[in-house]
């Protein structure tokens, strides 16, 4: 299987002459939101990448004005909606992009929230722009940060602020993202694309072999803690998810008002 438009209905495939791969979340409308189709897809979009012969880089990318704003919790509990999304599907997701041994960009504006964040911090180089937004939101619906969150937040930040920031969901933007080491490079929100399109022909016009030889080992390394992590983090995500504090947070989303967790 090879890397090619008519297999994907939520991503844009553009595979450039120089081997640069732009992959690009297309649910604008939704500000890129995850449903079903999406999810299925993030799962499938790096094996297809490695196995094609004629991609050397990979950039994520996104359409509109935001990243990924997370789980589509607008759409209804099924396929389309985040209450369907499948948790063993939500591990693959964060296991192929690490395998992936070509190296991977992404570009990132406006949000990145959930799993918005978790799929671009993956990522072997971030770009993103002054005005951009991390947050690991999953807690803000009652729900436990376990779709990779945990793996790549304490590598990039430490610990204990990695804790923080997915306890509370607290954002962060600007300098604060190069400071707390989420970001490689932070430039003007216009100059997103063309930074990240600069790193990706850098990449694309290097030796393979080498730069995947340089990369292989350390993404092994976070494979490993992830290893430890994600099934633990995957399982207790899904325990919150049946809680009273998520459903609580789902009435309210629909209501259009602040969830009133702890009560019955």
């Amino acid at each position: 299987m090879s890397l090619q438009q008519e297999n994907y209905s939520t991503l844009l495939i553009e595979k450039r002459d120089n081997g640069v791969a732009i992959v690009t979340l297309n649910r604008p409308d939704r500000l890129n939101a995850v449903n079903g189709a999406m999810h299925h897809e993030l799962a499938r979009f790096t094996r297809d990448a490695e196995a094609d012969r004629d991609v050397r880089v990979v950039l994520l990318a996104a359409a509109g004005r935001a990243f990924c704003a997370g789980g589509d919790f607008g759409g209804d509990s099924g396929d389309s909606g985040a209450g369907g999304l499948s948790l063993e599907e939500a591990r693959q997701i964060v296991d192929h992009i690490l395998e992936l041994r070509k190296p991977i960009i992404s570009a990132v504006q406006g949000y990145a929230m959930g799993l918005g964040a978790t799929i671009s911090l993956l990522c072997d180089v971030v770009v993103a722009g002054r005005s951009t937004v991390f947050a690991d939101t999953h807690v803000k619906m009652g729900i436990g940060a376990g779709d990779g969150g945990q793996v790549i937040w304490p590598l990039l930040m430490g610990v204990n602020r990695a804790k923080w920031f997915l306890m509370t969901g607290e954002r962060l933007t600007g300098e604060a993202l190069m400071e707390m080491g989420l970001v490689n490079f932070l430039v003007e929100d216009d100059k997103i694309m063309e930074k990240a399109l600069a790193c990706a022909d850098q990449l694309a016009a290097g030796p393979a072999m080498a730069i995947s030889a340089s990369k292989v080992p350390i993404n092994n390394y976070i494979r490993a803690l992830s290893s430890q992590i994600l099934p633990l983090s995957l399982a207790l995500e899904g325990q919150s998810m049946r809680s009273a504090d998520a459903k609580e947070a789902q009435r309210a989303f629909a209501e259009k008002r602040e969830p009133q967790f702890g009560k019955k």
